[in-house]
């Protein structure tokens, strides 16, 4: 007679065994995809649970402000939006690479927030590294940056003596010798024009401008006469100074 507690033992080891087996199992990336939408659903509440699990405690994060931070950091971080402020963020254009011990993620990220009813936009890219270590999932490395976004164009009534102001701006940059740009007015807008490439200077405010596409802002420097002497390319708040040249007579 077998004793009575064999099928429990029996039942016991098969479990150990099905467990082991799952936890050796390769990661899917839909499975991936579930967690980090797990963790940026946490975000608004502000709930860390997500963030303790799935980022490994040696983990290093670097956010689209420049920051890095270990796990005590990250997880500190994540605290609830204020009153007043919700949100939520999406993933998008999810690419994977799952090689044995290492899955990478990377995706988009679309966050829409809107604050005492004013919305917001915002669009990232990150791409997370998991590992398998026991075996268990986590992230030991993320990174993300922020897309560019062109500012806002002025609306008209934002620009005062707006056109009085622009016939100020034209004329010919010296940077260094051979090296010039041109600014003139064409059907009442701003062009800038260098080595034969013309750029439109869309107005965010009177004296600041930007071109389409291109990060940074051009803005003219006036004179203790009044006038303009100078244009300014200004990249990452650092200016290179472009000096007007004396009109001839």
């Amino acid at each position: 007679m077998r004793p009575a507690f064999f099928p429990l033992l029996l039942t016991s080891h098969f479990s150990l065994i099905t467990s082991v087996v799952a936890a050796d199992s390769p990661i899917t990336e839909a499975e991936l995809v579930r967690r980090t939408q797990e963790l940026y659903d946490s975000i608004v509440p502000g709930n860390q649970t997500p963030w303790k699990k799935y980022f490994a405690d040696d983990c290093t994060f670097s956010d689209e402000k420049g920051r890095t931070l270990d796990k005590a950091k990250l997880v500190a971080d994540i605290t609830p939006f204020p009153k007043g402020y919700s949100g939520a963020i999406k993933i998008e254009k999810v690419i994977s690479r799952i090689i044995n011990d290492t899955a990478v993620l990377s995706y988009d990220l679309n966050e829409t927030e809107t604050i005492f009813g004013q919305g917001l936009h915002a669009r990232y890219h990150v791409t997370d590294t998991w590992l398998r270590r026991n075996g268990n999932w986590q992230i030991i490395a993320s990174q993300a940056h922020r897309y560019y976004e062109d500012p806002a164009v002025a609306d008209p009534s934002q620009l005062p003596n707006y056109q009085q102001k622009t016939s100020s701006y034209i004329g010919t940059y010296e940077l260094a010798p051979g090296q010039i740009r041109t600014v003139a007015v064409e059907n009442g807008k701003l062009f800038v024009e260098r080595n034969g490439k013309k750029e439109e200077l869309l107005p965010e405010s009177s004296d600041l401008f930007f071109r389409k596409g291109v990060e940074g802002r051009i803005l003219f420097h006036y004179s203790p006469t009044g006038g303009v002497d100078s244009l300014i390319d200004r990249r990452n708040n650092e200016d290179v100074t472009w000096r007007k040249a004396q009109s001839k007579k």
